[in-house]
């Protein structure tokens, strides 16, 4: 049984909105970066931002090898699985010592 609130159009509008937000604020980042005028937190922050990145890139192309076929998703997890992803990222960034936004960082502070 599927419920249905407000339609998928709701739902998508609102992720391009976070999108936009988040690439907004991403290219603000990168543009204090390229004047030199970013603060080292600024600069570790769009470091991680990017590490984030890169570890959901992993997962989206880990999940999509392993999955058979995109039809044995349940319908959710085609509506929110980028979500959930974007999620598992974070917290890998965020609890992992991964060392990339670490290493990305000292190389931009040297150049």
């Amino acid at each position: 049984m599927a419920i249905s609130i407000g339609g998928d159009s709701l739902y998508l509008q609102s992720m391009q909105n976070a999108s936009a937000a988040k690439t907004e604020k991403l290219s603000s980042s990168l543009s204090n970066i390229e004047k030199g005028t970013a603060t080292d937190e600024e600069l570790m922050a769009a470091c991680k931002e990017f590490e984030t990145y890169l570890v959901e890139q992993v997962i989206k192309n880990t999940k999509s090898a392993m999955l058979d076929d995109e039809d044995s998703q349940g319908e959710y997890m085609k509506m929110f699985g980028d979500k959930l992803n974007q999620s598992y990222a974070e917290m890998i960034t965020e609890t992992a010592d991964l060392g990339i936004a670490q290493m990305l960082y000292e190389s931009m502070k040297r150049n």
